[in-house]
């Protein structure tokens, strides 16, 4: 018995020890991915930066910090914030002769106080399914986005249930199904060009029959501009709370990194509509300019929550604001 027992143990630490070697390598892999998907940041604030100066360095001159200043702008973070970060270093080093290192430091430390934000992890329910309505325009990355909440959710031993409600257009139900099916959980779907509010009545519901931990609602993927579907959103929270009075307990909205400034216009329509609690930043794979985080955290009450760095299921990182501020210089392990 002891014999049993004692092997009952060593398979347990062994299990352990793979596991939170899986779990190292999963964070090694997805910080390595994040730098990847800053490249082009990193190729604005640190190539085009570096042809600024000469070896012997710069003087910090109104010259000097238009060039700088246009740098910045390259990044998607906005005039607001590179003219902050052009202000500081003209107030530091006025008519002195700096080099890039000078700069950078200073970039760096502004970039993080201006994308820095609270530790908000997911507000799950005290009792009962968690409801996370998911928004999104078309193109934005939303039902990939759903895919991989959902595969992280698994992963940690959650039973999650889906509502396929962008039921106006049969590929995005189709394409929710197949993912679905890959991650292995249930969908709950209606029928094509239904009301989707009914489908987010449904997906609740079932997520109440089963004791599902997790119900994830699509809506269809619309402009913010279409005030009457805007409205239909707010369909779906009421419908949803009829049966779970706090529900929707997150509301994330789906930012295509790749968007630059049409980013901010979608998230202002959408907060507003449909009562958005966070962030979800698609599609920062090498292509998009990271820098639009910056103004997204500067005009918007809304926390960056998770972060799109590529195309597989588990491609989907917990925002960490200072992680992000540091992949966006350095560039040296990939």
């Amino acid at each position: 018995m002891a014999w049993f027992t004692r092997k009952t143990e060593d398979k347990a630490s062994s299990s352990a020890e793979q596991a939170a070697s899986a779990d190292a390598a999963n964070r090694q892999a997805s910080g390595g991915r994040l730098k990847q998907g800053l490249a082009k940041t990193w190729q604005f604030l640190n190539t085009d930066v570096r042809d600024l100066f000469k070896d012997e360095g710069r003087l910090v001159d109104e010259d000097f910090l238009r060039d700088l200043y246009a740098v910045l702008v390259k990044t998607d973070m906005g005039g607001g914030p590179a003219d902050r970060i052009c202000k500081r270093i003209g107030s530091d080093f006025r008519a002195r002769k700096v080099h890039m290192g000078d700069i950078l430091d200073v970039i760096k430390v502004e970039i993080k106080s201006l994308i820095a934000q609270p530790d908000e992890p997911l507000q799950f329910a005290a009792s009962g399914p968690t409801v996370i309505m998911v928004v999104g325009v078309n193109g934005s990355g939303k039902t990939t986005s759903i895919a991989k909440l959902a595969r992280r959710f698994i992963d940690d031993g959650k039973r999650v249930v889906l509502g396929a409600g962008d039921t106006f257009r049969a590929a995005a139900v189709e394409q929710l199904s197949i993912w679905a099916q890959r991650v292995g959980c249930e969908i709950v779907k209606g029928k094509q060009g239904g009301d989707p509010a009914s489908v987010a009545f449904s997906a609740v519901a079932r997520a109440l029959e089963t004791s599902a931990d997790i119900c994830i609602v699509d809506t269809a993927g619309r402009l913010q501009t279409q005030t009457n579907l805007m409205q239909q959103l707010e369909k779906i929270r009421r419908v949803i709370s009829k049966q779970i009075p706090e529900a929707p307990h997150e509301t994330l909205l789906v930012l295509d990194a790749t968007a630059g400034q049409n980013a901010i216009s979608q998230a202002r329509g959408f907060s507003e509509a449909a009562g958005c609690t966070g962030i979800i930043l698609a599609k920062l794979d090498g292509t998009a300019k990271g820098g639009v985080i910056i103004p997204i955290r500067q005009q918007f009450n809304l926390p960056v929550k998770f972060i799109g760095v590529g195309e597989k299921d588990t491609d989907l990182a917990i925002f960490d604001a200072e992680k992000f501020a540091e992949a966006m210089f350095d560039q040296s392990k990939k």
